[in-house]
């Protein structure tokens, strides 16, 4: 027997092809709907057995507070997330909204099927491999790549750490060298060596970018007296 169900994804043409081929396939599609911000409500008037929401983005905040508020307001509706290979996150966001389920966006319609079919069963519809991955990225987490912020700082010595620091806060040269306690020939050196390393010509320019790229909130902690140069 046909699944009752509702698609829901931000693409429109992805929720309105993946419907023409569940309808095909004996199942009573109810809507196919975009995009998922605004499917809330939707879904909840038409209380389909199975809701089938596709994301590209399942670890972002807020992703899945639709699932919430379907869970919320019609417990009994099954939802299946459609969404790309997860992190550990993003199958935990989705479980954590009240997801029955998660299938990956390239699965074929024979494992949509079957999620769907579990799902209003009342089982969990989750691919063994993506479980397996899943621990398998937190026993072994990839290496975070460094962010633009530390990447430039490690460009920097302490005492011109402390330079951008000064130059964000308005400092001229002559109050740079007397905070630092340092010769004004030296206290623009290290300003020049500031923007040369950060690639900007001017100061407005690199303090902007250490406010853009959270450089400067790194450098704080590095602002320290200095004997004179």
């Amino acid at each position: 027997m046909g699944v009752r169900l509702m698609v829901v994804d931000d693409h429109r043409l992805h929720a309105e092809a993946l419907a023409s081929a569940l309808k095909l396939r004996g199942h009573r599609v109810l809507a196919a709907a975009a995009p998922v911000a605004g499917a809330a409500e939707l879904v909840v008037s038409r209380a389909p057995e199975v809701c089938l929401l596709g994301t590209s983005a399942p670890a972002e905040p807020g992703t899945f507070d639709p699932v919430v508020r379907i869970k919320r307001e019609r417990p009994q509706i099954a939802v299946v997330v459609l969404g790309p290979v997860p992190s550990p996150r993003g199958i935990a966001a989705a479980f954590a909204a009240g997801a029955s389920g998660y299938v990956r966006h390239d699965e074929r319609i024979e494992g949509v099927e079957r999620a769907l079919a579990k799902a209003r069963a009342g089982e969990a519809a989750v691919a063994p491999q993506l479980i397996q991955g899943a621990f398998a990225e937190l026993l072994n987490p990839a290496a975070q790549p460094d962010d633009e912020g530390q990447r430039l700082l490690r460009l920097l010595t302490p005492r011109e750490a402390e330079v951008l620091v000064r130059v964000a806060e308005g400092e001229d040269t002559r109050v740079i060298a007397a905070g630092m306690a340092i010769a004004p020939s030296t206290a623009r050196t290290h300003v020049q060596r500031v923007l040369m390393k950060l690639g900007v010509g001017s100061r407005l320019e690199a303090a902007a970018l250490a406010a853009r790229t959270g450089l400067l909130d790194r450098a704080q902690p590095v602002r320290v007296p200095l004997p004179r140069a």
